[in-house]
């Protein structure tokens, strides 16, 4: 019994995989295939974009703050507290930015689209697209993701300059260090490796949450606990599928940029 257990687990955890390529890269290829409904694009950029600026203001400042406070504490042993504004900056940029913003995103808007979708899909809605000759991959997957790809890239920047900005003002308030100092290597420390590093990441992080967010709505059975349970299985496997990936672009990105 436990055997046939595991193998129907794994049967269905690898079908579920080649659904999802099968969903993702369809969705993707949409995006440079007409039509293209540019009206749900700039509505759900605004939903994903807009919606979530200030979770990502609030979430990057502290971020960089707890960060300046924790630098300073150890390098202060070494004598290199002038160098927190680098250890700041690089953190930011080349990691928790990314990262950071994509889970905050991931709790927010994979859970929303997962719910959105699986309540049209238990209310047929799905369904009656379909009937009039509507492809809903095309209509509601394909501006979810390209607005999730844009807009995740602009708030991971925001993210970032809010991060460092937290740092800045622990720096000169509670540190009582030298703030032009912590700015100075904020910036003369930064590489186009590290910039490249930080703005890759997010475009891969906005693909991952929209596609995970939409293929579990589009997948959702069993009424309005089907949907409950859909939502949460997105915001999981988003966020453990999006800190996955970072492990695995900072390994390659490391090698071919360092």
């Amino acid at each position: 019994m436990a055997q046939n257990a595991i193998d129907r687990a794994a049967k269905e955890t690898v079908l579920t995989v080649q659904d999802y390529t099968l969903f993702a890269s369809r969705a993707l290829l949409n995006l440079f295939r007409p039509p293209i409904y540019w009206t749900d694009f700039l509505l759900q950029s605004d939903i994903i974009g807009v919606g979530s600026i200030a979770i990502v203001l609030l979430s990057g400042f502290f971020t960089g703050g707890v960060l300046a406070l924790q630098s300073a504490a150890t390098l202060a042993a070494f004598g290199a507290t002038a160098v927190t504004g680098q250890f700041v900056s690089l953190t930011m940029i080349r990691e928790l930015g990314p990262v950071l913003t994509g889970v905050m995103v991931s709790g927010r808007n994979a859970s929303s689209m997962a719910s959105e979708l699986g309540s049209m899909v238990v209310t047929e809605q799905i369904d009656a697209m379909r009937a009039l000759g509507v492809d809903p991959l095309r209509k509601l997957v394909t501006p979810r993701i390209f607005s999730s790809i844009a807009m995740l890239l602009l708030l991971t920047i925001v993210a970032d300059a809010c991060g460092i900005l937290g740092g800045g003002a622990v720096t000169v308030w509670m540190n009582h260090q030298n703030g032009t100092q912590y700015f100075h290597m904020a910036y003369e420390r930064l590489h186009y490796a590290d910039v490249v590093q930080g703005m890759i990441k997010p475009l891969l992080f906005g693909y991952i949450l929209s596609s995970i967010g939409c293929f579990y709505g589009m997948r959702t059975t069993g009424g309005t606990q089907g949907v409950g349970r859909s939502t949460i299985q997105a915001v999981v496997v988003a966020s453990v599928l999006i800190i996955f990936v970072d492990f695995l672009v900072t390994h390659v990105l490391l090698a071919l940029l360092s």
